[in-house]
């Protein structure tokens, strides 16, 4: 408690006391969630052993044509940090031993179709009411995801990879590889012949 005392102060001690007390009457099985926690829709969320939250996190199921199933799924020892929102209309599914920083969007659904065929939402409608497009997301083990990064709608995210800060993903990232930018692309991958982390060759 008196280290506690040293790094959060009294008043962040005493909110630390209570996430914890909150943690184990209404989430037995996770290590500590962080008050305000926003989770809606809960008997449609899956959460597993040890699961660590932030501060302000915000989980939301809001399952099409009210399906009994879990619409997120999230492992064991999952760490999530600050501001993390993660939404699911179909499937979201978090790996075991994933580690999350700040300010992270994830989401299985968008407002409207835009890929360019003949069903694509038209701008004259409000966003509100434009079609939802829903196509799953898939965290796999170990992944590390950096701060401020958006993981959108029909994603995969390989075992083993490093999502870089302020990244955008778009398209599948395979397994050990480190991926940055916006939309994010890979710019290493790890060598298990080597154990090094090798810069991704381009191919002209």
């Amino acid at each position: 408690m008196n280290n506690s005392l040293k790094i959060y102060g009294f008043f962040g001690s005493l909110r630390l006391v209570l996430s914890l007390i909150y943690t184990k009457f209404y989430y037995p099985k996770a290590k500590l969630i962080r008050l305000p926690f926003d989770i809606r829709n809960k008997k449609y969320i899956s959460i597993g052993r040890k699961f660590t939250t932030g501060f302000s996190c915000r989980i939301e199921a809001f399952p099409l044509n009210n399906e009994s199933k879990f619409c997120i799924s999230i492992g064991n020892n999952v760490q999530i940090n600050d501001y993390v929102h993660i939404t699911a209309m179909s499937n979201v599914v978090i790996g075991n031993n994933v580690l999350m920083a700040s300010k992270i969007y994830i989401s299985d659904c968008t407002h409207g179709l835009y890929s360019g065929g003949e069903n694509d939402s038209s701008p004259s409608q409000s966003p509100i009411d434009r079609k939802y497009e829903v196509s799953e997301v898939i965290i796999e083990d170990n992944v590390w995801i950096g701060e401020s990064v958006s993981i959108l709608p029909g994603v995969r995210i390989g075992k083993g990879s490093i999502i870089g800060a302020n990244s955008v993903v778009t398209k599948n990232i395979p397994e050990n590889c480190i991926a940055v930018g916006v939309p994010a692309k890979i710019v290493k991958r790890y060598n298990s012949d080597s154990s090094r982390w090798e810069k991704e060759i381009k191919h002209n």
